[in-house]
């Protein structure tokens, strides 16, 4: 089925309609849907470099607003549907740990999943479950999704083609690395100081 879901995602981006599609697939991936906007992204950004920064701004006000639509899931109908989600991703075990320490990193969780290769939707839902301040995660959502889809696109509209691989294989264990460094300087600056 994932493997139909991406042929699908793939054939899209060739589509009269991409942007539309686009949004649409970067709104249900924030809350549902397993796969991410950047395999949309790639091939529309290379096909059209010149749209590079639309196609972003797309992706990112979709994101965001699909965003918005898993935090009301965890706020209103978590086990209803934001559970069973989370359980078909394998999450089931660790949510009530998770949900008594969440707010307390919420920034840093909602940075690292809008950033990183991990499940956006996820966290979504999580900070709607817990009562995460909802300005707390539009603006942290906003600047993470930003981060993300803006180097995405600055990287292809430069680069074109050659970058390709890097994005597809590296640059999410390159935005995790570069959130554990990130996490470590204010773990030493606070505990030094």
């Amino acid at each position: 089925m994932l493997k139909g879901l991406y042929d699908w995602t793939i054939r899209m981006a060739d589509h009269p309609r991409a942007l539309w599609v686009l949004a649409g697939v970067s709104f249900i991936e924030s809350s549902f849907f397993p796969i991410p906007p950047d395999i949309l992204m790639i091939p529309m950004i290379l096909a059209r470099p010149s749209r590079a920064w639309l196609i972003a701004l797309v992706a990112l006000v979709s994101s965001v607003l699909g965003g918005l639509l898993g935090y009301a899931i965890g706020a209103f109908a978590f086990e209803q549907i934001g559970q069973p989600i989370l359980e078909s991703m394998g999450k089931a075990d660790s949510m009530a740990e998770f949900s008594t320490r969440f707010n307390d990193f919420g920034f840093w969780a909602v940075l690292t999943a809008g950033i990183t290769p991990f499940p956006y939707k996820v966290i979504t839902i999580m900070s709607g479950w817990t009562g995460m301040p909802l300005m707390t995660f539009v603006a942290t959502s906003i600047l993470a999704r930003g981060i993300r889809f803006f180097l995405v696109a600055g990287l292809l509209w430069k680069f074109g083609e050659p970058i390709r691989e890097f994005i597809e294989k590296r640059l999410g264990l390159m935005f995790t690395l570069f959130i554990i460094l990130l996490i470590g300087g204010f773990y030493l600056v606070r505990h030094m100081g």
